[in-house]
């Protein structure tokens, strides 16, 4: 039997909470799995379509901002090498007041994903049954995304300085680093999955009126990948008129590409639409090779507003999860998470204090693993 390593490193805040919350659903889809893969021969499986048995073993890792105040560190010097040899990385959440956010961020999340090259940021944007996005006349059919964020160049390299810090004088330089390859492969990865939906569309965030020599080569580097992929529809827009774009005519939106900073801003935009940062949430993954395990995240935060009291929203921990074993090569398993989480929220009798509803985080994921083991 198959049995799949997962690092869990469920950071700060709410990640504390939905993380454990995720881990359960994982279990019982697992658990669900096997179940199916013992059907007797012509006997009728679930909606997934049954699957292979496979089992999950969890390792935790303390890493985060209370390890940093003790320690100095966001993760250990090797840290990077502890986590090489998992199947999977499922993090929840990074940050805390106590720390900079520059800190946390760079010496955690960021050193994650350029440290194993995840230059793919995944994220599906999408309204849940039952639930309603905050566009007026907008239905769930209507809002349906997947955007594809380059993970590992632009402008989140960290290449810069300060000089004269803290003077009159003081100068602060950022570097945007594009490269031609690191754009075609993120570009290439955004056209396959836009020819695997149904509508085969693509746009893509430029800039390029103002930035006038990365942004003109991401818009030279889309035109030369979108020769190879005639049956995709591409349309380019300037990252402000894209942003208008989400909001008046979100139909026309299939798959969005974009570069580290625009589509991060982009994805929480997304998150909105869907009807709360809880439900946004995300793969960082490395189609094309391995050079250490990809990270399923919610991207919620950390919410320490919240924390210790019970009530996160564990829907984009638990999406997390499902992105998570669809990349492991278990869609029955995926499936069968997304269909459970679904028909939770479709019912709309368990909802999180951000939905409207009062339910605690323990009863949400309590009703999603009833379904998901009906």
């Amino acid at each position: 039997m198959k049995t799949y390593r997962i690092a869990l490193v469920p950071g700060d805040g709410i990640g504390k909470e939905v993380v454990p919350a995720g881990v359960k659903v994982l279990e019982a889809a697992a658990r669900a799995s096997g179940a199916n893969a013992g059907l007797k021969p012509g006997a009728t499986g679930d909606a997934a379509g049954g699957g292979e048995a496979f089992q999950l073993s969890f390792q935790a890792f303390d890493w985060g901002c209370e390890y940093y105040l003790r320690t100095g560190r966001m993760m250990p010097e090797d840290g990077l090498e502890q986590l090489r040899p998992f199947d999977a990385i499922y993090l929840g959440a990074i940050g805390h007041p106590t720390v900079p956010d520059h800190i946390s961020l760079r010496e955690l999340l960021l050193k994650i994903r350029f440290g194993f090259d995840l230059y793919v940021n995944l994220r599906p944007v999408e309204i849940l049954p039952g639930l309603e996005s905050p566009l007026r006349g907008k239905s769930a059919a209507e809002i349906n995304m997947l955007f594809v964020r380059e993970n590992t160049e632009g402008e989140y390299c960290g290449l810069g300085g300060r000089f004269k810090r803290g003077t009159a004088e003081e100068v602060a330089i950022q570097q945007v680093i594009f490269t031609r390859r690191g754009t075609k492969r993120v570009m290439r990865y955004a056209f396959e999955q836009a020819r695997r939906r149904p509508r085969r569309r693509l746009a893509s965030a430029t800039k390029s009126n103002a930035m006038q020599y990365t942004m003109v080569l991401w818009d030279e580097v889309l035109r030369e990948v979108a020769r190879d992929y005639p049956d995709v529809t591409v349309a380019n827009y300037h990252v402000d008129a894209l942003a208008a774009r989400m909001i008046t005519h979100p139909e026309t939106l299939d798959v969005v590409v974009g570069s580290n900073l625009f589509a991060d801003v982009l994805t929480d935009l997304g998150g909105a639409l869907q009807g709360s940062l809880g439900l946004a949430a995300s793969a960082n993954i490395n189609p094309t090779a391995r050079l250490g395990p990809p990270m399923f995240e919610p991207v919620h935060g950390s919410a320490p507003d919240i924390e210790g009291r019970g009530v996160a929203n564990p829907i984009a921990a638990i999406w997390a999860a499902s992105l998570m074993m669809e990349h492991l090569g278990e869609p029955a398993a995926a499936t069968r998470i997304m269909a459970a989480l679904r028909a939770v929220t479709g019912e709309g009798r368990v909802r999180t204090p951000d939905l409207g509803g009062k339910n605690t985080t323990a009863e949400f994921t309590a009703a999603v693993i009833a379904r998901l083991t009906a």
